[in-house]
């Protein structure tokens, strides 16, 4: 069904007038994204390897301020992101956010992973995002002197049991915008990541085992799952003249997850009541 309310947070408008390319846009953070950025007036173009989910995406945008035009688009393939970067800038003459949102991993163990399955992952995150981020700024942000980047990562950042893959794929993405944001500081481009952590998707809740889909939760210290409105708002935020000063930053929104696997005070550690142990101290004299 279309979408036809305002903003929870922003000032209508915010956006008008910005094109904005999101890949991944046919569903979850993606989706969510990139309504957020149509209903704040911008002309959004959203890409994904099938068509009938963006398809979708611009039903439920039909209403908004802003526009969507959904085109399916392989980001792995050289001439199909040439194409589509060209396209936006045949149809609107610029382009000023570009959202690295499309990714993908698995749930395995390392041992089992084969050269192939690594190689996917790896391609589809780390390859992808460099052929759309080039393209982007070599095509419109370099010659029209600004833009800006937002990559969707992963957290946590101390290792990632049981997607060792995905956590190769997204630290070289972060030190990717990292080393870009230098590089193309003198053109006045803009790169960050920001860092996912559990949030409650359609992926999550229909890929994953239902074990894992029940217990997640219990493994992020505000012990609830993210919503994609959440990262709507902040994408939404950077793209808008609040985000002008951030580049070169990893922002990680995950609910404390980064800091601690699970709730404190963890099992073992607590006493009767619940309450973290301490230990002992002589009462002063």
């Amino acid at each position: 069904m279309p979408d036809s309310d305002p903003s929870r947070l922003f000032a209508p408008g915010l956006l008008s007038g910005q094109v904005c390319l999101v890949s991944g846009a046919g569903s979850g953070l993606g989706r969510a994204t990139a309504l957020e950025l149509a209903r704040l007036g911008a002309i959004v173009v959203g890409c994904g390897r099938r068509a009938e989910p963006l398809e979708e995406t611009a039903a439920a945008a039909a209403s908004l301020d802003g526009s969507f035009e959904g085109e399916a688009a392989d980001i792995r393939e050289e001439e199909a992101v040439e194409k589509l970067v060209d396209g936006v800038l045949e149809r609107h003459g610029r382009l000023d956010l570009l959202v690295n949102n499309a990714g993908g991993q698995f749930l395995s163990p390392a041992e089992a992973i084969t050269p192939k399955g690594f190689r996917t992952v790896i391609e589809l995150n780390v390859q992808g995002t460099w052929l759309m981020t080039h393209a982007a700024a070599t095509k419109a942000f370099i010659p029209q002197g600004e833009g800006k980047v937002v990559s969707v990562t992963l957290s946590p950042h101390h290792g990632m049991p049981g997607m060792v893959h995905s956590g190769a794929a997204r630290a070289a993405v972060e030190n990717m915008m990292r080393t870009l944001s230098v590089e193309w500081a003198r053109y006045n481009v803009k790169l960050c990541a920001v860092a996912a952590g559990q949030f409650d998707t359609e992926t999550l809740r229909t890929k994953y085992p239902q074990q894992v889909v029940d217990n997640v939760h219990r493994t992020v210290p505000l012990g609830r799952l993210g919503t994609a409105d959440e990262m709507a708002w902040l994408i939404a935020f950077i793209a808008s003249p609040g985000g002008d000063f951030l580049s070169g930053c990893v922002i990680t929104v995950d609910g404390a997850r980064d800091n601690w696997f699970g709730a404190w005070p963890p099992g073992g550690a607590s006493d009767e009541a619940g309450e973290p142990l301490a230990e002992e101290r002589r009462p002063k004299s």
